[in-house]
């Protein structure tokens, strides 16, 4: 176990990746689509939102431990489905798995992982989650839902804001695609990242598990491209979110709320947690930032007398950032790019080191605030006037 302590916040280990990793992989993580607008504003305004200090409270016996979906979590944070984790690290879904399970936070495995449903459940012991696209061709989708449930995944995690692709250009510019492109640009950028090379040499882990030997005329790289750009299904409505449910038999998360017209239905839908997330900016650029968008979402859940669980992914980059989600009424959160840089700069080590910070600037913060139990905070933590009207930035 690497020696991270010099290591001292999320962006320490950005840097670190963006070194490492090679340059198509780093922009898949570190981007959003069109102008980046999103992309941004899901980081600054979570700047905007001023804590309270708090004074002679009593700081000793704190606590972040809670529940999501009824598993107790150390602290309301899990990770969340990305695809091509595992071309920032090799094995990059195992290690991350790994790491979150030693750590005590939720793991989740995106259909689009490099390391298959079954490679994450042979090598840990916990129940993780796994992450459903819906696809065009239904027998693949069933046979996934069979595979999660024969790997004992705890939740379904059901993205919807995946329909159509969002346009994020320096993939185009890069050549990411699946396969990716050989192009001369990426050939010599391989060439400065000999750490990572000599990774993916040890790994027989290079394509995307859950599709390649498993998808209708899908037997390797060069017939994968093809599928992949017909397979996403436009056609997807909350008709399909019933079948899924039923189809599931389990707990079911959706993914991508970003409306209370929307948090609603999900709440209608039978789904036990919605995720108020922007796919990280990585979709609709302009759109609200996720921070922005959770209050809304929250009190229109409340207004419905439903007990969906509103959780909030898309800007975490800090402990911080997750007490003030936790404030504003999210009963947890997810993190993606936060442990995708750690995971590029130190593999498992990374991802650990990542959990580390969020958890101790969450505690600490949470300490100053005045509050030892991370159950009871609420909006009481924040400045009046810098969270409530968040949204007038864009009007």
């Amino acid at each position: 176990m690497k020696d991270l302590k010099k290591i001292t916040e999320i962006e320490d280990l950005r840097r670190i990746a963006e070194r490492k990793v090679p340059r198509m992989f780093y922009d898949y993580v570190d981007s959003g689509s069109w102008t980046e607008t999103t992309y941004r504003n899901n980081e600054t305004d979570f700047d905007r939102i001023k804590l309270r200090q708090r004074v002679l409270v009593d700081m000793d016996n704190r606590s972040l431990a809670t529940q999501m979906l009824g598993e107790s979590v150390k602290m309301p944070v899990a990770i969340a489905p990305t695809g091509f984790t595992g071309m920032m690290w090799a094995d990059g879904e195992i290690k991350a798995a790994q790491a979150a399970e030693k750590f005590g936070v939720p793991f989740s495995l995106s259909t689009m992982s490099i390391c298959s449903i079954e490679d994450v459940a042979e090598n840990t012991n916990a129940p993780f989650w796994f992450q459903l696209y819906v696809m065009r061709d239904k027998d693949f989708m069933t046979n996934l839902i069979r595979r999660a449930k024969a790997a004992n995944c705890s939740a379904l995690i059901l993205t919807a804001d995946l329909q159509v692709l969002g346009q994020r250009h320096k993939d185009i510019k890069n050549g990411l695609s699946a396969p990716p492109k050989p192009t001369l640009a990426n050939m010599l950028n391989l060439v400065t990242k000999p750490e990572w090379c000599m990774n993916m040499l040890g790994t027989k882990r290079h394509t995307f598990g859950n599709i390649v030997g498993h998808a209708k005329n899908v037997e390797d790289l060069s017939s994968l491209s093809a599928w992949t750009a017909e397979q996403f299904d436009p056609r997807l409505s909350w008709d399909d979110v019933a079948r899924i449910k039923d189809e599931w038999g389990g707990k079911l998360i959706i993914k991508g709320i970003m409306e209370p017209e929307d948090a609603i239905l999900a709440a209608r839908s039978g789904a036990d947690a919605l995720v108020v997330s922007n796919h990280g900016g990585r979709q609709l650029d302009g759109a609200l930032s996720s921070i922005s968008a959770l209050s809304d979402i929250v009190q229109a859940v409340h207004a419905e007398n439903s007990d969906i669980e509103v959780w909030l992914d898309s800007g975490i980059r800090s402990g911080q950032d997750v007490l003030k989600a936790i404030s504003l009424g999210a009963k947890g959160t997810m993190i993606g790019r936060a442990f995708l840089y750690g995971l590029g700069a130190y593999g498992e080590d990374g991802v650990r080191r990542a959990l580390e910070l969020i958890y101790k600037e969450c505690d600490i913060s949470m300490a100053f605030c005045g509050h030892t139990d991370i159950n009871t905070v609420t909006d009481n933590i924040l400045v009046k006037g810098t969270y409530e009207n968040l949204k007038t930035t864009y009007l």
